[in-house]
């Protein structure tokens, strides 16, 4: 089978057939091109979409993935980015593979298809010029014999004739002579260009079409071949893929088999739980006795003597069901000390006494409304420091978390102060890297602010205690301590007289006589674990040779790479890693070199 022999006569369709194969393998290119765009615009959908759904820092949203569920869901959203990303290396590697490949191919197979056609033309016009060669030839072969014909006509006449002279009879046969010659070379000539042009025929039909018809079937095979080949290409860069997005759907569904109903119940409970005790029943109050009102043993009327809360029945309250009912604004904010005896049926307050219902609209009746202090007249009221406004349960939790908060801060400042402190001692024993005294003023500022925090965070922690009822109730030596804290600190001292709402509904007014609670004298250096090896985060090149002799330095000499672990805080060090061995140099001696994804990364000549 070739196209040489088969299609000798068929050059202008196997052209046109030629620049279809092209064509086809043009729209493949632009069909491979579109499904690229196409992949990348799902994978950035996808990540748009994941991350539309991810919870926002420092919001509520971020509170709720404590939930298994919500844990899940968060987990599904990550997958969904590893997702779009195997999306997008099924578009870079079909790019690569497939489009930029074939492009190239298809320029390469124009040039060839060109040339190939070239050639082709090229003998077309060879053999077309020879034979007009033999045209030409032949039409004056023919004239010539006419011409010779009509010569030797024309002598025999002349011959002839008696009267025509001999001169005439002469002249006449050597025309005749002369025409037969013209023929003769004629008819040689035609004979001549006629071998050529059968020679030339022949090669052309048998032997040039045949070649260049064959390089042309050879290219257009070679044309499918690769098309096919690309077809592969296309389906072996989705199956490569498939195995990853199989694991992403994997830990998609581990993340699922994860949810643990039990345990969002329970953090549920731990969220919402207010420590309070369940309301107790309401006694039936006997209507046909006379309209004088016994007070029954258990009333309310007996617990005034014994100086326990008054319950008033006012407001918008329903009873003892208040722990239950919606509130439609925030309660009258507490008073600023927080004992858990001023916590409504805390667990440490005593059971309160019941008295008739009439008895207590009578009281309705006749109270009149109570003045706020002017702090709790504004909107939704000023959140007390020691969070005496919230449930006890609910209290400690708050507290729990800014204890922690406060001791992340200390810790903070306590390394800022080691840092200090070793510069200063580097700056003594090497006066020429700078004053050692323009340290202290920044090292006594950082040991007042590690005081203040500290002493914040034993009055946090006291309340913590008092909540946990690990601290006795305060007694009046504790009220007294308190006192002095708040001549301290008067800015934290609230003396506005404030209402506390009762279990059932009812508010008693008392005056808030102290705020804080005594300085416990409390080491906090024992409570900080060491921390774990920092990752790297650059690297560094020594610019001189330091010694480290002072501890927590380490010596380094010039040209020596190492890691950088730690950046400058603004104290003129950094801290870094050889192999196992840590320790801070001047950041002076160093050039250094942060990752550029690491935040605040900048560079230190």
């Amino acid at each position: 089978m070739s196209w040489g022999i088969e299609l000798w006569d068929q050059f202008d369709n196997l052209e046109k057939h030629t620049q279809w194969g092209i064509d086809i393998l043009e729209k493949y290119i632009k069909f491979v091109k579109e499904r690229t765009e196409i992949e990348l615009s799902y994978a950035k959908q996808l990540r748009n979409l994941a991350k539309k759904y991810q919870p926002k820092k420092n919001s509520k949203e971020e509170e709720e993935y404590r939930y298994t569920a919500c844990k899940a869901f968060l987990s599904t959203l990550n997958e969904m980015n590893d997702y779009a990303g195997q999306h997008e290396v099924i578009s870079e590697n079909m790019t690569s593979h497939i489009t930029v490949e074939l492009a190239r191919y298809v320029q390469e197979l124009k040039q060839e298809r060109k040339s190939y056609f070239h050639d082709g033309r090229k003998a077309q016009q060879h053999i077309e010029i020879c034979w007009k060669q033999l045209e030409s030839s032949k039409r004056r072969f023919e004239r010539d014999c006419k011409e010779a014909d009509r010569a030797q006509q024309y002598f025999e006449k002349m011959d002839a004739d008696i009267n025509v002279t001999k001169a005439d009879v002469e002249k006449a046969r050597q025309q005749a002579q002369v025409r037969h010659q013209m023929a003769e070379d004629s008819r040689a000539d035609y004979s001549s260009i006629l071998q050529k042009f059968n020679h030339e025929q022949h090669e052309y039909y048998h032997t040039h079409i045949p070649n260049i018809f064959q390089k042309i079937q050879e290219m257009e095979e070679r044309r499918i071949l690769r098309i096919g080949e690309s077809m592969k290409t296309y389906a072996e860069v989705d199956r490569q893929v498939i195995p990853i997005i199989g694991k992403c759907l994997d830990e998609i569904v581990k993340a699922a088999e994860s949810i643990d109903q039990k345990n969002d119940s329970q953090l549920v409970i731990e969220a919402y739980k207010s420590g309070f005790e369940p309301p107790g029943d309401i006694e039936f109050e006997d209507y046909t006795q006379p309209m004088k009102r016994t007070v029954s043993d258990n009333s309310l009327s007996n617990s005034r003597g014994e100086g326990k809360p008054e319950l008033k029945f006012g407001g918008k309250s329903k009873g003892k069901l208040w722990p239950f009912i919606k509130k439609n604004k925030p309660p009258p904010p507490p008073p600023a000390s927080a004992l858990p005896t001023a916590v409504p049926n805390g667990p440490q307050s005593p059971k309160q006494q019941k008295e008739p219902l009439s008895h207590r609209f009578n009281e309705f009746m006749t109270s009149k409304p109570k003045i706020h202090c002017f702090r709790s007249l504004k909107r939704g009221g000023a959140a007390p420091e020691d969070f005496s406004n919230l449930p006890p349960e609910q209290r400690r939790k708050k507290l729990q978390q800014k204890v922690d908060e406060l001791n992340k801060e200390i810790q903070k400042e306590m390394d800022q102060r080691d840092a200090i402190t070793k510069m200063k001692d580097v700056y003594l024993k090497n006066p020429q890297m700078g004053d050692p005294a323009s340290l202290d003023h920044k090292l006594t500022e950082v040991s007042q602010n590690i005081d203040k925090l500290r002493l914040e965070a034993q009055k946090f922690e006291a309340w913590l205690a008092e909540v946990e009822g690990r601290l006795p109730a305060r007694s009046d030596q504790a009220r007294r301590q308190s006192g002095m804290y708040e001549a301290q600190n008067p800015t934290t001292v609230n003396n506005c007289a404030q209402d506390r709402e009762s279990p059932d509904g009812s508010y008693t007014e008392e005056q808030s006589q102290e705020s804080e609670v005594k300085v416990l004298a409390t080491d906090f250096d024992d409570e900080f674990d060491d921390e774990e090896p920092l990752p790297a985060i650059g690297t560094c090149k020594a610019l001189y040779t330091f010694e480290g002799q002072n501890e927590g330095t380490i010596s380094v000499v010039e040209g020596e790479t190492l890691y950088v672990i730690e950046e400058d805080k603004g104290d003129g060090w950094t801290r870094i890693r050889r192999n196992e061995e840590e320790g801070y140099v001047p950041t002076s001696y160093v050039e250094v070199y942060l990752d550029k994804n690491a935040k605040g990364a900048k560079t230190y000549i």
